[in-house]
Order: structure tokens, then sequence, then C-alpha cells
């Protein structure tokens, strides 16, 4: 890199979806801080994409991906990152490098099952949650397929990927339940470096999703706001509403740097931290 702006994981303008129609246009990566988005719509990652790894990338990622080394390090590793939040859709149009859609975990996850309702070769493990929100869930999901295409569920302790005999635990049982998809909800982080440290342990799974709160729509605990909130930007406001506590941090404390650093990427003092 000449300047520092872009880490080198911005080389390179295109990937190919892994199981991906050869028909498929290749995926144009765009920079967002020392992180990316793939240019993707929802139609393409639901015709095309049934196999890798899928993270929905936020706000609240962009700014630990500013102090976790750990997580900067896997996201290259991820085989479709798309734009989870409508304050980075407006971003990006104001760094001159729009995406064309915004294609979040909540969306697409509803929409990918219900493709799959009548494919028994799909079937899905919930991984994380509040105790008892997964079960919910499944119950929900799988009233609406018409089937039961969500497995098995667990909620493990909170911390458990530091302990390298729940790990274990939790990959046998994934393993035994025989799920082909993994939905994981778990925090920012904490999600997708568990994939990377044991996604290799778990081969009969063919797509993982670190989905993180989805469960918590899908389990109906958490009502969606109406259309017209998220497309104004104002989702991370109703959910502040709906849990304060859980959410004003992440919000209140993290938005507000993301849009100073926004500010400096189009100024061009952005600088990578770990560039």
């Amino acid at each position: 890199m000449e300047d520092g702006l872009i880490s080198k994981r911005h080389e390179g303008s295109t990937v190919k979806v892994p199981g991906a129609a050869p028909v498929m246009r290749p995926l144009r990566k765009v920079p967002i801080l020392n992180a990316f988005v793939h240019d993707v719509t929802m139609d393409e990652l639901l015709e095309n994409f049934d196999r890798g790894r899928l993270l929905t990338l936020h706000v609240d990622m962009l700014i630990k991906l500013q102090k976790d080394r750990a997580f900067y390090d896997i996201l290259d590793r991820f085989d479709v990152v798309t734009c989870d939040s409508q304050i980075m859709y407006f971003a990006l149009k104001l760094l001159g490098t729009p995406v064309r859609e915004r294609v979040s975990g909540s969306d697409f996850f509803p929409k990918f099952y219900m493709r799959h309702k009548d494919d028994p070769d799909v079937t899905v493990f919930i991984l994380g949650g509040k105790p008892g929100i997964a079960e919910i869930a499944a119950r929900n999901i799988n009233e609406k397929a018409g089937r039961d295409i969500v497995i098995d569920t667990y909620a493990p302790p909170f911390g458990f990927e530091k302990d390298a005999d729940e790990v274990a635990r939790v990959v046998d049982r994934v393993n035994a339940s025989g799920a082909t998809v993994l939905f994981v909800a778990m925090s920012g982080g904490t999600q997708e470096k568990f994939i990377m440290d044991t996604c290799d342990r778990m081969p009969g799974l063919r797509l993982v999703l670190p989905l993180g709160g989805t469960v918590d729509y899908e389990a109906r605990t958490l009502k969606r706001p109406p259309a017209w909130v998220t497309n104004a930007g104002f989702e991370w406001f109703y959910r502040v509403l709906k849990e304060p506590r859980l959410r004003w941090k992440r919000y209140f404390i993290h938005q507000t740097p993301f849009l100073w650093l926004a500010l400096k990427q189009k100024l061009g003092w952005y600088r990578d931290p770990f560039a």
C-alpha cells in the first residue's frame, strides 16, 4: 500500500461465490475502514449462495475491527460479506463507493429457509441465544417451513468459547445432529471467531451463518420495526427503545465513532490500525 488508507484485504476487486452457478456475476469488494463488503443483492445471494461462510457486517463489528486483531485477521476467510446496516449503506454512498443493497442477516435467514423448506438436504442447528430462545425460534421456523428444518438447538453458557471441553461438546453435538447449516447467535466478533476456530471440525456443515440477534426476531421475542424505519436508517434507535440496557452502548457509544471514522476515510485521513 502506498498511502495506508486501504489494507491489503482490498487488493483485487472480485471473488467467486462457492457453489455459485457459472453465470453469476463476480462480486466486487467495497472497502469500508479496515474491512470490506461485497456488492451483492439479496436475490443474488439466495440464488447462488448455499455453501460457505457468510458474514453480515454491521457498525458494531466495524468498531470492534479497529481494536480486535483476532477478528480482523479472519475477515478474509468469509466467502461473502454483506452490508448489514442502513447507516453503513448511507456511508458507502458518501464515500463514493455505494453498494446496490443492504443485505441484513435478519432479512436473509427467513428468505433462505423458506426457499429451502422442501429440500431435505437443508437442516439447521441453532447455536446460541438466551436460554430457551433458540427453542422458540425453532418451533416458529418449523411451523412456517412446514417441516422440521431446524433439527436441534443449544444455548451454551456465557464465555463457553474459552473452555476447550465445552467447545468440544458443542462441536460433537452439532456433528451428531447431522445438520448441514449452522446458525450461530452470539455477539459480533465472538461468533465469527468461534466459527473459524471450529468449522474444520464440523465437516457435515455446508453453510455457516453467524447471525446474532436474528434469533430474537425468529422467536418473536423482539418484534421487527416497520420497513420504513429500517429503510430510513433508524432500526438502531428502535432497538435501543426496545432493549435499552443491551443496546445503548452498541449504538450510542459505537455509532458516533463510526461516523467520524467514515468521515476520516472520506477526507483521506483514516489509517488502518493493523496495516
